[in-house]
């Protein structure tokens, strides 16, 4: 390739908008105008098109880029014309005229630039096109496909050092935004690149903001993934692990935020993924929730957030699919919502990807059995038939496996083409057909003009390609003459198929006789796994996030970013999580959950060890006898789900781990550093990731919310324009946790107090602003709070929710709830008291449901529906719809009829005291509802 002077490449930027170079792409460009072969490593948004665009039309001559993904082609083959750059696509998009078009002005020199993917290959035609065609350069993009250790391998990617030897091996140039050390060496070895010059020009991303929230269910990760969406506008991708989750979170995402959302996953047919890939590049969508194929090389600069619903298969995949964020320089925030359970999603795909011994055996024997020449069974088809516990694609590499062996072949049918391989050398098989087979003789001419000389390899086409050849032919006359002609020994035909097609060679072979190397294999699924701990190790570290991801990747003396969760934990939003230095009492239940998944000798799962932490005695702990452990009910002053809570931050610590004794069943053991902890050998302080609920319920003298730097611990060191709110609002919290016998935190949390102080909202709307309050609370507690909110009064007069223990008398478990107001009805110390159920009533007739009157109140919901009752003996109104739906109100009073309700009466006191009768007695008693005496 001929050699541009170094001072005129600026010259060439003018077409591309541009007046200089990124860091690295000149030294790149003239090693490539130089022709020699060169590795390109260049982070998302650094150039790398450039790298081959520019000297594309330096010089004379064709540049093939190979580029996965033909959703994008058209948007950058288009913004080439629009600068008046020669560029054009060939792919399945086009019809057959077409292809045959642009490959002829391919070979006529019309283009410098022309993009394919690499699955074009299996074209003979193509191959062809190629070699007559002037050749200079062979680029190709998201070069970590070629390596079987990249993560998102594609088979024909692996195959494009053949391809670039049929070519003649043309000065090359491999481009990436993510490669460790063994990837590039891959990437070389495989593409057999003469010599390579190897450009990495850095990883950093300044401009990114990394953050894991820690996240123990789906119910979690959907409330970050909400709150985070909700505070960041603009384009951004959700990833998901499944087309099921994608699907689901697609939902979910355009029902709760009105924004416009599309889904992308391989199990939508082609033209759906192309239109939600333009959907999404043209802006009519904001939000992409996809799988992790979505994306590959996209050129969407302004793409805001990226967020993974999922852990990450690799810490490659992480940095190549968070990089897809802020390709415009400007900030852009990646979230990783981590939840422990996530790495057996992984986990279930690598053991489908690299199937054992006994399942590959299986899937032998079955294919052996079948009939079928080729077997037109899919992957999934074959799972069901044999009930097999991977996923599908298990089957295929099991497949891959066989074809390894030699045994099978796979015919690629992608898109319905058909498939033909002429199995001799000799110049025509048409002598091989007697004269009077005019017709096939005819047919077989076609073939072999279609094929070309290509030999003993399947050539891939669509059978109107053949037809336009055979005039006076239909596609049924075609497909039997084909068929008719695979009687030959030398020719082989495959008729389309939506799936992988299977040809057994030899059926006669024993499993034990095949060749497949099982301990290689062994080694390639135990790299998959510590890539996962990779991962896990980001997500519990408390370094600063960036810095690991360089340190991944080689650049070991790089700094901590400063800008991350880790670097600035204050203002990160973790949203209730707290992971800070954890002693004294957080650090007691700690070791107690520890102590107990000791004792319980790796039987239980996490469900389980909580159940017998709390002192359940629910069946599966008597059945196991793990009522009688020293630990047996030594968390009792928590419920189940907040011991769950704290297994799981142990879990994500590495205190703890998940093993699977069967399959999907995993049981929680101890792991050396937990063992540790639980001695006392450990620190005698640990970093968990808790609500800050639970921080503060284990430990009530803990200040959860860390002030801002310099200011003191006191919240009254923050300035107000009223000091004496905050003391109000304190003391309104205190006596409203005292009478619900509740922590103060479940009231209302430090930080939602004194961010009321310093914005004093007025209105429902504005309190459901601040961080900590929802609509239950503003429901609860809202009037109380703007009152105390729309003027400052003396602290002694404030308006106050006032809760007090039940009077002597009451039955256990009541509470007295005043609500102390200006105009209020509640008398004070002299006035004479009210019953417990007339404070259930209040509640009731305030708008709160049954489920949070006894929530509020500490009461059975038979409780309440008693009090209610009571109430309405009393003289108080009461409305039966707070109990019953509108429905069985109209199917009670026809039951009752137009008879008065002093008849009726004695026939019910009658009935056994249940729902029938209660419910009987509430319609009732709102018949004739008064209202409540003064």
């Amino acid at each position: 390739m001929a050699t541009a002077e170094r001072n005129d490449l600026e010259a060439y930027l003018a077409p591309f908008g541009l007046s200089s170079f990124r860091p690295g792409q000149r030294e790149v460009i003239e090693t490539v105008l130089a022709g020699k072969d060169c590795l390109c490593v260049m982070p998302t948004g650094g150039g790398k098109s450039l790298c081959y665009q520019l000297p594309a039309i330096a010089t004379a001559g064709v540049t093939l880029v190979i580029s996965p993904l033909i959703a994008l082609m058209k948007d950058q083959v288009d913004a080439l014309v629009a600068r008046g750059l020669p560029a054009t696509f060939i792919n399945s998009t086009l019809s057959p005229d077409e292809q045959d078009q642009r490959l002829l002005r391919m070979a006529a020199g019309d283009y410098r630039l022309v993009y394919v993917v690499p699955e074009r290959f299996r074209s003979t035609r193509f191959v062809e096109a190629v070699r007559r065609s002037d050749l200079r350069l062979l680029a190709i993009d998201e070069a970590h496909c070629v390596s079987e250790w990249g993560h998102d391998f594609r088979p024909d990617y692996a195959k494009l050092g053949r391809f670039r030897a049929q070519l003649g091996n043309p000065p090359t140039i491999a481009l990436t935004a993510t490669a460790t050390d063994a990837v590039r060496r891959d990437i070389v070895e495989m593409l057999n690149l003469h010599e390579p010059e190897v450009f990495i020009t850095g990883f950093a991303r300044p401009n990114l903001f990394y953050s894991v929230r820690v996240c123990p269910s789906d119910k979690d990760k959907d409330a970050g993934l909400f709150r985070f969406l909700d505070e960041n506008p603009g384009s951004g991708i959700v990833y998901a692990s499944t087309r099921k989750r994608c699907e689901e979170l697609g939902e979910k995402i355009a029902g709760r935020s009105g924004r416009p959302t599309t889904v992308y996953h391989a199990g939508l047919a082609s033209e759906q993924r192309r239109a939600a890939q333009e959907d999404f590049m043209q802006g009519r969508t904001q939000i992409a929730v996809a799988t992790l194929a979505f994306g590959m090389g996209i050129d969407k600069a302004d793409v805001r957030f990226v967020v993974h619903y999922n852990l990450p298969g690799s810490l490659e995949a992480y940095y190549q699919e968070a990089g897809r964020a802020g390709r415009d320089g400007l900030p852009a925030q990646c979230l990783l919502l981590f939840g422990s359970g996530d790495r057996y999603i992984h986990e279930f795909f690598i053991e489908s990807a690299y199937p054992s011994r006994q399942v590959v055996e299986q899937v032998y024997g079955f294919l052996c059995g079948l009939d079928q020449d080729p077997i037109e069974m899919t992957q999934q088809e074959i799972k069901e038939t044999l009930k097999l516990q991977v996923a599908g694609e298990g089957v295929g590499a099991c497949e891959k496996l066989l074809e390894g062996a030699g045994v099978l072949e796979r015919l690629e049918a992608a898109e319905n083409a058909a498939a033909v391989r002429l199995n001799s050398d000799l110049p025509t098989l048409v002598d091989l057909l007697p004269p009077q087979a005019k017709t096939k003789r005819q047919v077989m001419r076609a073939v072999e003009q279609l094929v070309g000389p290509q030999r003993r390899e399947w050539c891939y086409f669509q059978p109107r390609e053949l037809l336009q050849r055979l005039a006076g032919f239909s596609s049924v006359d075609l497909t039997r003459h084909l068929r008719e002609l695979s009687a030959l020994a030398a020719f082989d035909y495959v008729p389309p198929f939506r799936g992988r097609a299977i040809r057994l060679c030899d059926r006669g072979r024993r499993f034990e006789d095949l060749q497949i190397d099982f301990e290689t294999l062994e080694r390639h699924k135990a790299a998959e796994y510590e890539r996962i701990e990779q991962v896990l190790r980001f997500a519990r570290n408390q370094g600063c996030r960036q810095q690991q991801i360089l340190h991944y990747f080689g650049e070991v003396d790089s700094e901590p970013c400063g800008h991350c969760d880790n670097c600035q934990p204050e203002e990160s939003d973790s949203h209730g999580e707290k992971s800070q230095p954890t002693t004294g009492p957080v650090l007691d239940a700690a070791r107690m959950v520890l102590s107990g998944v000791a004792r319980a000798r790796s039987r239980c799962g996490k469900q389980l060890l909580a159940q017998m932490l709390c002192g359940s005695k629910a069946k599966g702990v008597l059945r196991l006898r793990l009522d009688k452990l020293s630990t047996f009910g030594l968390l009792a002053h928590l419920k189940q789900p907040e011991v769950v809570q704290l297994i799981d931050a142990l879990l994500v610590g590495g205190f703890l781990e998940q093993t699977e004794v069967e399959p999907y069943r995993p049981v929680v053991q101890l792991t050396p550093r937990g063992a540790e902890l639980m001695s006392g050998r450990g620190a005698a302080t640990l970093n968990l990731s808790l609500p800050e609920e639970l921080l503060q319920k284990l430990d009530p003298t803990q200040r959860i919310a860390a002030p801002p730097r310099g200011q003191a611990d006191s919240g009254e060191a923050t300035s107000f324009d009223d000091p004496g709110l905050l003391a109000r609002l304190r003391k309104w919290r205190e006596t409203t946790c005292k009478a619900l016998a509740v922590p103060a935190y479940v009231v209302m949390t430090n930080v939602a107090l004194e961010e009321l102080a310093r914005v004093r909202p007025q209105s429902a709307e504005g309190l459901l602003q601040i961080k900590g309050i929802g609509s239950t609370k503003v429901r609860q507690y809202g009037q109380a709070l703007l009152t105390m909110l729309a003027a400052p009064v003396p602290a002694q007069a404030a308006d106050a929710t006032v809760c007090a223990p039940a009077p002597s008398g009451e039955r256990e478990g009541d509470v007295r709830t005043q609500v102390v107001t200006p105009q209020s009805d509640v008398p004070h110390a002299s006035s004479p008291e009210r019953p417990s159920h007339y404070w259930t009533w209040r509640l009731l007739a305030a708008g709160f449901t049954p489920e949070e009157c006894a929530t509020i109140r500490c009461l059975s919901a038979e409780v309440v529906l008693d009090h209610a009752l009571r109430a309405a003996d009393s003289g108080l109104e009461v409305d039966a719809a707070w109990f019953l739906s509108p429905e069985s109100i109209a199917r009670i009073e026809q039951a009752l009829g137009p008879d008065s309700p002093a008849r009726i009466r004695p026939l019910l006191e009658r009935l056994p005291r249940g729902t029938r009768y209660e419910a009987v007695q509430l319609v009732l008693k709102s018949r004739s509802r008064r209202a409540p005496p003064a």
